[in-house]
């Protein structure tokens, strides 16, 4: 089997397929932003969006956000605990009505489906605002008060400009970091998720997304499918409304990163001791100065042939990559001032590949090409072989590769890449798993269709030639 930190959505084929989503990055100050017209009714509606998280303990990361006019507002965020934060504020500090989860949501591997449908006439008061995450209702609030009867929502009110992934008022305060797909608006209905996915027949616990090309949109309503590499905030449900991105482009912004076919992405749960700057949606690593670091993916094999890339970009750090059995905070002997290669079979840049025994000390296995800024490593994971195969810019160092055996003795059984950094300098590099940041001069996929690349997945290694694939659930879903 293939493991993937818990939450995250199949690895099945779910029928109905999202090409594309949309990579935000706080530092970059990207938001997105569309002009309300006369509504079709100013207390109907329901927006609707998959979301995967990179910004987990961020605060205040936007998902939309209206003024009123004045200071108030309404908004659908992720805050500092990792809670969903639903809420409208007649001014600072006055709060309309609210829903605040008492759950949090802090796996950086998963794709979240989050409806909100909102609906002031309805007679019972609890039903007035509704929130559903993965197909189910939230009924379990932290803070939760009601919408007045026929109060008029700010989100649906002509004039007024509806801010995605921003604060309202600006484009580089309160931004989010993370991938966005599917993202829907309905004017005048307030609607379930049933509307928007399913869960699935063989796997009932698993939601999963429609298609929703026939929804009636309403005056206002819009649909986002991130499709057109020219005009990212395309309205394909008909009515041309448009939302206008800022400081947003094709590449970084556009991905096949999506809740139809997820990526590995670096784990940003798995920073602890080495403290590393992630962005990107979690494909770019800067490492800390001060430490030495070790980051690793959000997916864990156990069988199958996978491959990544490591783009070296920038920094005088010592890097490192490599595979590993084991999460860096397993490893009592990490922090600042310690070692943090635990269980490793690393390519290091002086061209050393090493065996990290977990407890501070390494053993050469080979010696490789030596590696610096502007060269990209390529790192081929065989768990059927149980090897290790590596390159230099498309370059393979050796036919025969690297025995995988010693890591089985740590006993976890799976396998993730890592990066990282072994001394006290800085390093940069893009973790592309088939998903990376960067624009590619040749960007080949894998044998599937899956996947960017700017070397082939496929090697001839030990006398036979091999094809290994992007890290994403579908290929999961086939050869994991």
């Amino acid at each position: 089997m293939s493991l993937l930190i818990p939450g995250t959505n199949s690895i099945k084929d779910t029928g109905y397929d999202v090409a594309n989503s949309l990579r935000v990055n706080n530092p970059d100050a990207q938001s997105g932003a569309v002009t309300q017209g006369t509504p079709t009714n100013v207390d109907k509606y329901t927006f609707s969006v998959w979301v995967k998280r990179a910004d987990i303990g961020a605060g205040n990361s936007k998902i939309f956000s209206v003024a009123n006019g004045t200071y108030g507002e309404e908004k659908l965020e992720f805050n500092n605990d990792d809670i969903i934060w639903r809420q409208t504020e007649a001014s600072a500090g006055n709060t309309n009505w609210e829903r605040v989860t008492d759950r949090k949501f802090r796996d950086p591997s998963a794709w979240y489906h989050i409806v909100v449908a909102y609906d002031s006439s309805q007679g019972t008061a609890g039903d007035r605002c509704k929130m559903y995450i993965n197909g189910v209702q939230e009924t379990s609030f932290s803070g939760s008060s009601d919408p007045s009867s026929g109060q008029d929502s700010y989100t649906n009110t002509s004039g007024r400009s509806l801010k995605f992934f921003a604060l309202h008022s600006n484009t580089s305060s309160q931004n989010a970091s993370g991938y966005f797909a599917e993202m829907v608006y309905i004017d005048g209905q307030q609607l379930d998720p049933t509307s928007f996915g399913e869960f699935d027949s063989n796997s009932p616990t698993i939601w999963k997304p429609k298609d929703v090309s026939g929804l009636t949109f309403g005056n206002n309503g819009f649909y986002l499918d991130f499709e057109d590499s020219s005009d990212l905030g395309a309205d394909v449900s008909g009515n041309n409304n448009d939302v206008t991105l800022t400081n947003i482009s094709a590449t970084p912004g556009q991905t096949t990163d999506t809740c139809t076919n997820n990526f590995a992405v670096i784990n940003s749960q798995d920073n602890y001791f080495a403290n590393s700057s992630l962005e990107q949606g979690n494909t770019r690593v800067s490492t800390n100065s001060s430490a030495e670091a070790m980051n690793t993916s959000t997916f864990a094999m156990t069988k199958g042939k996978w491959y990544m890339e490591v783009d070296n970009m920038s920094g005088s750090g010592a890097k490192i990559c490599g595979i590993t059995p084991t999460v860096s905070f397993q490893t009592s002997s990490h922090g600042k001032s310690g070692d943090v290669t635990p269980h490793t079979i690393s390519y290091i840049q002086s061209g050393a590949v090493q065996e990290g025994d977990g407890s501070g000390g390494q053993t050469q296995l080979a010696s490789y090409a030596s590696y610096t800024n502007g060269n990209i490593i390529g790192i081929y994971m065989d768990l059927d072989n149980m090897k290790a195969y590596l390159s230099k810019d498309g370059a393979l160092q050796s036919s025969t590769g690297i025995d995988l055996e010693p890591l089985a003795s740590n006993g976890t059984g799976h396998y993730m890449f890592f990066v990282g950094d072994y001394n006290a300098g800085s390093r940069v590099c893009e973790a592309n798993f088939g998903n990376g940041f960067q624009s590619l001069s040749s960007a080949v996929t894998d044998d599937n269709g899956y996947g960017a690349f700017e070397y082939s997945p496929n090697i001839t290694g030990d006398g036979a030639a091999k094809k290994f694939y992007s890290c994403c659930t579908k290929n999961l879903a086939e050869f994991g």
